[in-house]
């Protein structure tokens, strides 16, 4: 029995998946995100009370620090292609959020996909993949959910190392 568990600890050892070594990625991350409950229906005030509420209750001590936004943030991109906001949804963009959320000791996310368009039909990140990890990053974004809907075809591999890469180079 003893040999059997020597062997199987051994085994685990070795099966054990590579990372970055960025410093990024070390624990899993624990937080709220709005789609479960909200989908789409999501705007400036619902996400500043989760913050609120986030951080003044118990989660926030035992290790949920993430306040992250999935789809419908996003409404287009401008004739160079950056990413808007929906400023009927959020007045006043992504960035204050961020900044109350790290005032209140938490962390923030977004949510984007490697795709032309997210599941909800909103801009993708697929050939924007720098201009929107230079957004995210002026935003003070600590967090990025990468879907996978309405893609080019390729394989994940192939593209999720560019936003990967795009998001490293900004840090």
């Amino acid at each position: 029995m003893a040999a059997s568990f020597s062997y199987l600890l051994c085994f685990l050892s070795f099966s054990l998946v590579g990372a970055l070594n960025n410093g990024l990625g070390l624990t899993p991350q624990m937080g709220w995100n709005s789609w479960n409950h909200f989908a789409c229906n999501i705007n400036e005030q619902l996400i500043s009370e989760t913050i609120q509420a986030l951080s003044t209750s118990q989660l926030s001590k035992v290790g949920y620090e993430y306040v992250n936004i999935d789809d419908c943030w996003a409404e287009n991109r401008t004739s160079d292609g950056k990413i808007v906001v929906d400023y009927k949804a959020f007045p006043h963009g992504i960035a204050p959020l961020a900044d109350l959320a790290h005032a209140q000791g938490l962390k923030f996310g977004v949510y984007s996909d490697a795709g032309y368009k997210t599941c909800a039909g909103r801009p993708g990140s697929l050939d924007h993949e720098v201009s929107d990890a230079y957004s995210y990053a002026s935003w003070k974004v600590d967090y990025l959910k990468y879907d996978n809907c309405f893609t080019d075809l390729s394989k994940p591999e192939k593209r999720y190392p560019v936003m990967r890469d795009a998001l490293n180079k900004v840090q």
